[in-house]
């Protein structure tokens, strides 16, 4: 609620766009459930005009969202899960773990992360797309960045261009 309110009233107040005169699409724009806990953090710009469109059903749309879910799915229940029962009882107690298993543990939980973070984004954008609605990319392969700078392009990309646009610039 709060970075997309935030970003829709930084907009029209430095006049990139004209306030939304529907209290209800507005309102709809601020909860619109699919991506309202996991992201990613959508521009008014980008959805506020997909509400006055007729969404039909179109079976390739909502089956690539199916499979968008899915995966989603599997990357936070099958592997951001089960790596956080590997990682979560050494973070717990790291004085009894030498180095070389501390190492391995913070290298599983960048990827637990990953996946708890971009599946939940996943399932998000997929229901959203399941409905006919498109939603931004949030995480864009980050692991296979070749730079530092690159994975953060990457790295949930909502948020990051968000602290950018709103934070950093201004």
């Amino acid at each position: 609620y709060t970075f997309q309110t935030l970003a829709y009233t930084i907009d029209v107040y430095r006049g990139k766009m004209e306030r939304e005169k529907s209290f209800v699409k507005f309102a709809l724009y601020v909860s619109f459930f699919p991506q309202l806990v996991a992201g990613p953090i959508e521009r008014a710009q980008r959805l506020l005009p997909q509400f006055n469109i007729a969404h039909r059903f179109d079976y390739v749309r909502v089956t690539d969202g199916l499979k968008l879910m899915f995966w989603g799915f599997f990357k936070k229940l099958v592997i951001a899960d089960k790596l956080n029962e590997f990682v979560n009882p050494i973070y717990a107690a790291p004085a009894e773990y030498d180095g070389s298993v501390l190492l391995l543990a913070t290298v599983l939980f960048t990827y637990q992360i990953y996946c708890d973070f971009s599946g939940y984004s996943d399932i998000a954008i997929g229901a959203a797309k399941v409905m006919g609605y498109d939603l931004m990319t949030n995480f864009k392969r980050p692991f296979f960045a070749t730079s530092i700078a690159e994975h953060w392009r990457r790295w949930h990309i909502s948020l990051s261009t968000w602290f950018r646009d709103y934070l950093y610039i201004p």
